[in-house]
C-alpha cells in the first residue's frame, strides 16, 4: 500500500481499478495466465521485442539522415535497452514464476526502473526517465497489437491515472465508466480542475509521479476532499474507505432532501442567493434538482471542443436556449468567451511565452471580432426567452469595459434591422478578477449592472502564482491579506454604487469560507459541483449576519494566513462535521 497526498481539486471518495491514460492510453491489467500458456507468451515477448528493436533501428536511421546523427543516437540508445539480457530475463522470471502476462511483465520491470531513475538526484539521469517511458510504450503496442483498450472504448469503471489532462481531455471523459482521476500535474484552479468538479468527478492532481506508482489493474482510492490517493490499499484502509463512502453518499442525498425546497436565509432573516456554475446545457437539470436559485455563471467555452470549425450562431443559440427553457424563469449569467491561457484554442496557432498574460479572454473576443458577435448575437437571441444576462471576463480597464458594451449595442443595432427579437435591457457585468479591476471598482461598478468575483484568477494574477504548477501550488491561497483586503474593495465598490456582487471562482465553493464572505457583504454565491449547494445552503441557515460579520472580521485580522484558515475551518466543522469525517487537517 502507498499514500500519495496531492490537491484535491474535486470533491468525493472513489475506489476503482486503475487506468493508465499515458500517450497512448494502454491499460494493462494485472492477468493470470495458465501454466500451458507461458512458453507461448515468452514467445509472444521475444517476438514484441525484435519488433521493437527493428522499428527502432529505422528510426534511428531516418533520423540521422534527416536531422543529425547525434540525435539519431537517442535511439541507438533505446535499442541497447531492449537488447539488455538482463533485463528481458527479469521480464521472462515474472511471466515463469508469477504467471504474469507479458504486458503485466514488462509494465512491472520497466517501471521499477523508472523509479530507479527518479530517486537519483542527478538532472541528466532523471532526464532519463522520458526514455523508459517510449520503450515501455513501444513494446506494449508491439505486445497489444489491436487489443489494447481506449478510453473512448473503456469496458468497466475505472480511475484514471494520467501524468496531466487537459481541459478538452477533461471534458471529453464518459463520466459512466471514469468515476475518478490522478494526475502528477495540475493545480486546484486549472481549468482541467474546474471541469472536474463540473462533471462530479472526484481528483487529486499535483501527486508528483502517480502514474510511476501505480499499475494498471491496481486497486486505487481517489479522496477528492482530503487531497489522499491510496494505491493497492491494504484490506483494513479499503473497508474503511468502502464505508466512507457509503457514509458520504447517504448523508449528501439526507442534506439535499432536506433542504432542497427550504429558502438560503439566514437565521436573522438575510437572503443569501445561492447559483450554479456549468459547463455544458446537461449540466443544469442537478443544479434544479440540488436547489440552485439559477446559473450564475455558463462558461461556453467547451462549445469548441472537437469541432474542426467555430460553432455557428444557431449551434450556440440552441445550447443557450437549451437551459433558458430548463431554468424557466430563474436567472442563468452567460459568460462570454474566455478563450486562451490553458485553454482549447485551435484558431491560433501563434505561442505565448506567458498566454496567462497574453491574448486571451475578452482580448481575444476583440482580436476576433465576427467570433464574438456571433456569440453575442446568440446571447441576445436567446434574452428574448427568459432571465439573462451578459458577463464579460478578464476586464482589466474602463476602456475595455466600454468597447465589450459598445459591441453590444452594436450588435443590437444588427438585430432591430432584421427584426429579431431580443431583451433591449439585457444586464451586463464584470469579472473581476484582475487586480486593476479591483483596484478601479469603482469606476467600474458605474459603468455595469453587477459584479462576479473570480477569484482563481484573482489569487493567481495578485500572488504571482502559475495556477497549473504544482511546484508552486502551497503559495496558492484564498485567504492571504492581500486577497482579503482586495474582495473587502470590491465588495465595498458595489454596495457604495448600488449593484449585486457575488462570487464564482473555487473559493465560493468551499465551505470554510462562505461566512467570512457574507461577513464582508458578499450576497451570491455560484458554486461547482451541483453537490455542494445543500452544504453552502446549511452554512447559511446556520448562522446570523451578525455573526457572519464578526466571523470576517476576525479573519481579516490574523496575519498568518494557516491561522486564518484554521479558524475557518473549525467554524465549518462545527456546522458540518460529516463533510470533514475522516480527514487530516492537522
Amino acid at each position: 500500500m502507498e499514500i500519495r497526498k496531492g490537491i484535491a481539486v474535486s470533491p468525493g471518495v472513489v475506489i476503482r481499478n486503475a487506468f493508465m491514460f499515458e500517450s497512448e492510453g494502454y491499460r494493462i491489467p494485472r492477468h493470470i495466465i495458465k501454466k500451458d500458456e507461458v512458453e507461448g507468451e515468452i514467445h509472444r515477448l521475444e517476438k514484441a521485442i525484435e519488433d521493437s528493436k527493428r522499428e527502432i533501428h529505422d528510426l534511428e536511421q531516418k533520423v540521422s539522415e534527416n536531422l543529425s546523427s547525434e540525435i539519431g543516437s537517442i535511439f541507438g540508445t533505446h535499442r541497447m535497452v531492449l537488447q539488455d539480457v538482463r533485463l528481458k530475463n527479469e521480464i521472462i522470471d515474472k511471466i515463469k514464476r508469477a504467471n504474469f502476462t507479458p504486458e503485466f511483465a514488462v509494465s512491472l520491470a520497466l517501471r521499477v526502473y523508472i523509479r530507479k531513475f527518479q530517486d537519483i538526484h542527478d538532472s541528466y539521469l532523471a532526464e532519463r526517465v522520458s526514455d523508459i517511458f517510449d520503450i515501455e510504450r513501444r513494446l506494449l503496442k508491439n505486445l497489444l497489437g489491436e487489443k489494447r483498450e481506449e478510453l473512448k472504448n473503456l469496458a468497466e469503471e475505472v480511475i484514471l491515472v494520467a501524468h496531466d489532462l487537459t481541459p478538452s481531455q477533461t471534458a471529453s471523459l464518459d463520466t459512466e465508466k471514469v468515476k475518478g482521476f490522478a494526475t502528477d500535474a495540475g493545480g486546484r484552479t486549472s481549468h482541467t480542475a474546474i471541469v472536474a468538479r463540473a462533471l462530479g468527478i472526484p481528483a487529486v492532481v499535483g501527486l508528483g509521479t502517480i502514474t510511476a506508482d501505480v499499475f494498471g489493474g491496481d486497486t486505487v482510492i481517489v479522496d477528492g476532499n482530503s487531497g489522499v490517493v491510496i494505491v493497492r490499499p491494504d484490506d483494513e484502509t479499503l473497508a474503511a474507505y468502502q464505508t466512507r463512502v457509503k457514509t458520504i453518499h447517504v448523508f449528501e442525498e439526507r442534506l439535499a432532501t432536506e433542504l432542497r425546497d427550504q429558502p438560503s436565509t439566514m437565521g436573522d432573516g438575510k437572503h443569501i442567493s445561492i447559483f450554479g456554475n456549468i459547463e455544458f446545457p446537461k449540466e443544469v437539470n442537478i443544479n434544479v434538482r440540488y436547489g440552485a436559485e439559477g446559473i450564475g455563471l455558463y462558461r461556453t467555452e467547451f462549445l469548441y471542443l472537437g469541432a474542426p470549425k467555430p460553432p455557428t450562431e444557431e449551434e450556440h443559440l440552441e445550447a443557450y436556449a437549451t437551459v433558458v427553457q430548463e431554468l424557466q424563469d430563474k436567472p442563468v449569467i452567460i459568460r462570454t468567451l474566455d478563450l486562451g491561457a490553458d485553454k482549447f484554442d485551435y484558431l491560433d496557432n501563434r505561442k505565448e511565452g506567458n498566454p496567462f498574460l497574453g491574448c486571451r479572454s475578452i482580448r481575444y473576443c476583440f482580436e476576433n471580432p465576427s467570433i464574438f458577435k456571433i456569440q453575442l448575437r446568440a446571447i441576445l437571441r436567446v434574452s428574448a426567452q427568459g432571465n439573462v444576462k451578459i458577463l464579460f471576463p478578464l476586464i482589466s480597464s474602463l476602456q475595455e469595459l466600454q468597447r465589450a458594451k459598445q459591441m453590444v449595442w452594436e450588435t443590437m443595432e444588427e438585430l432591430e434591422k432584421e427584426n429579431v427579437s431580443f431583451n433591449k435591457n439585457i444586464e451586463m457585468g464584470v469579472m473581476l478578477e484582475v487586480p486593476s479591476a479591483v483596484i478601479i471598482a469603482d469606476l467600474l461598478a458605474k459603468e455595469c449592472d453587477f459584479f462576479s468575483i473570480g477569484t482563481n484568477d484573482l489569487i493567481q494574477y495578485s500572488l504571482a502564482v502559475d495556477r497549473n504548477n504544482e511546484r508552486v501550488a502551497y503559495l496558492y491561497c484564498p485567504v492571504h491579506p492581500a486577497i482579503l483586503r482586495l474582495l473587502k474593495v470590491a465588495i465595498k465598490a458595489a454596495a457604495d454604487n448600488n449593484i449585486p456582487i457575488g462570487i464564482c471562482g473555487q473559493m465560493g465553493s468551499e465551505i470554510e469560507y462562505t461566512a467570512p464572505l457574507i461577513g464582508m457583504g458578499l450576497t451570491e454565491f455560484s458554486v461547482a459541483p451541483a453537490t455542494i449547494i445543500p452544504e453552502i445552503k446549511k452554512i447559511v441557515r446556520s448562522i446570523t449576519f451578525e455573526k457572519a460579520k464578526e466571523i470576517a472580521e476576525t479573519a481579516c485580522q490574523f496575519e498568518d494566513p494557516e491561522k486564518t484558515m484554521a479558524y475557518l475551518r473549525k467554524i465549518a466543522i462545527d456546522i458540518l462535521p460529516e463533510v470533514f469525517d475522516g480527514q487530516n487537517y492537522s
